[in-house]
């Protein structure tokens, strides 16, 4: 499904997701020394959306797992059914390459995994046999897609007013725990930003690298994006984690969504949507990719 990529990649970029969960644990309301002002909170947040960006930056360069876990919902909010694919991000020629290796928690059978394995290879063939004019304007398009993505990050110091609102302690590390207010009267300077007023949030910062290590968030309002009018309802809330890796970067650790969204204005999505990260390794240029061997039936 489409969607569901567009809004973890969208809210992954945002950084501004809302509403703690009833089962989040009791917060500590007593405000941590560098931040007893507002000017301070709203300085925590400055320094956050700068790390949060340098992270972006380190991120390209690690390659990991994806479990993507969709559960689709009754009109009751029971699990009707569910859908399970497990990929591996690869570091393809200087681009994010990725490539299915199970589905339903089971090896891919001899066809599909031939299937991968032929779109792996025309995808290599085609990167390595690229001009080097060729390659640096694949990877300059590349890079500035990543960039406008990310650009709208900025937006969110004028988007919200910032309150701190207590600490918590996150795998072992303190985090201050800051509420966010749509600002009234914010104008977006980029469409993706045109969002953040319909997004209520929360932000755990943590106090050593100053880099959200958790948010959360609900929809307040109908949010509509794309020109297939893909629609997110109210009531749509987001649940991120992040881990520090090699002592040198913060990258996703998971993702919980409950969605409630419509495309095209006729297909209703109701569904709980569970994405983990496992498994990064810093890319190296000596990096040696290989193909999975498809299994064989007697």
């Amino acid at each position: 499904m489409k969607l569901i990529p567009a809004l973890v990649c969208l809210f992954a970029v945002s950084s501004a997701l809302a509403q703690t969960p009833a089962n989040s644990g009791s917060i500590q309301a007593k405000a941590a020394s560098p931040a007893s002002g507002s000017a301070d909170v709203r300085e925590i947040m400055r320094r956050a959306v700068d790390k949060d960006i340098v992270n972006w930056q380190a991120a390209k360069d690690y390659t990991f797992m994806e479990r993507v876990r969709e559960d689709k919902l009754d009109r009751g909010g029971h699990v009707e059914s569910s859908k399970l694919e497990t990929s591996e991000i690869l570091v393809l020629y200087g681009e994010p390459f990725e490539r299915l290796v199970e589905r339903d928690g089971k090896p891919l059978s001899a066809k599909d995994q031939s299937k991968e394995n032929e779109k792996f290879d025309k995808e290599t063939k085609k990167r390595e046999n690229e001009t080097p004019e060729e390659r640096q304007k694949r990877l300059e398009k590349y890079d500035k897609e990543r960039e406008d993505n990310r650009a709208f990050v900025r937006e969110i110091l004028d988007a919200y007013d910032f309150k701190l609102v207590g600490e918590e302690v996150l795998n072992g590390r303190k985090a201050w725990v800051i509420d966010g207010t749509p600002h009234p009267g914010f104008e977006a300077k980029r469409k993706e930003a045109k969002i953040l007023p319909k997004i209520k949030p929360r932000f755990w910062i943590d106090q050593q690298d100053y880099t959200w290590s958790k948010l959360t968030g609900e929809i307040t309002d109908t949010i509509s994006f794309g020109w297939v009018v893909a629609r997110m309802h109210q009531g749509t809330r987001f649940e991120m984690q992040q881990e520090r890796v090699n002592g040198e970067v913060w990258l996703p650790e998971r993702v919980d969504v409950h969605l409630d969204a419509r495309v095209a204005l006729l297909k209703g999505y109701n569904e709980d949507v569970h994405v983990t990260y496992s498994d990064y390794r810093k890319f190296r240029t000596d990096t040696k990719i290989t193909l999975a061997t498809p299994e064989t039936t007697n």
